[in-house]
């Protein structure tokens, strides 16, 4: 059963980006939509919203580095630890459960870090590499994205964000371990 599903996303897996690189510019050339001047015209536009969100990334980065400098993430991580492993979350990924709502490189460097300290194989790689993959990096889309359409009250986003952010790493851990543990 579970060499089959693994075979399954595998394949699909392979095929999911080819198809979604040939499939939505065939897609769009059926509705006669201008496909490359759109694409052009959205890069464009692209550009514009880099410039504008590059205060509000050179702030988050800022304000992590600072964190981790200051040893705000160690401190986090001993008061977060009881906790966590009550629910099933092993204390080596604490680290990743604190940083992937804050930064996608800075977790995806917390990625690298575990690969080279447990090995490829480790049960904890896994999970991290999953959490990575089944989350997002909520305080940086409120701080980029919303600041970049000067949203001030951003309402109910926060909430939502770090409730599935919670959902999907705990549910992640417990399917890597039910599937490799």
């Amino acid at each position: 059963m579970m060499e089959t599903l693994r075979t399954i996303m595998s394949v699909f897996s392979a095929l999911i980006i080819p198809l979604i690189l040939v499939g939505f510019p065939l897609y769009g050339l059926y509705k006669r939509v201008p496909v490359y001047e759109s694409f052009v015209e959205g890069a464009k536009d692209g550009f514009n919203v880099a410039v504008r969100i590059i205060p509000y990334l050179v702030a988050i980065l800022f304000a992590i580095a600072m964190f981790r400098a200051s040893g705000g993430m160690d401190f986090l991580t001993r008061a977060l630890n009881p906790v966590l492993s009550l629910v099933g979350i092993p204390a080596e990924l604490l680290p990743m459960v604190i940083m992937r709502p804050l930064t996608g490189s800075g977790s995806a460097g917390l990625v690298v870090d575990m690969v080279k300290e447990f090995g490829e194989d480790s049960i904890f790689v896994k999970m991290a590499a999953v959490m990575f993959g089944s989350t997002e990096t909520t305080f940086y889309v409120i701080a980029v994205y919303f600041g970049a359409v000067n949203v001030k009250n951003t309402r109910h986003a926060l909430h939502a964000g770090l409730t599935a952010d919670i959902a999907a790493m705990l549910v992640a851990a417990w399917i890597v371990l039910w599937m490799f543990g």
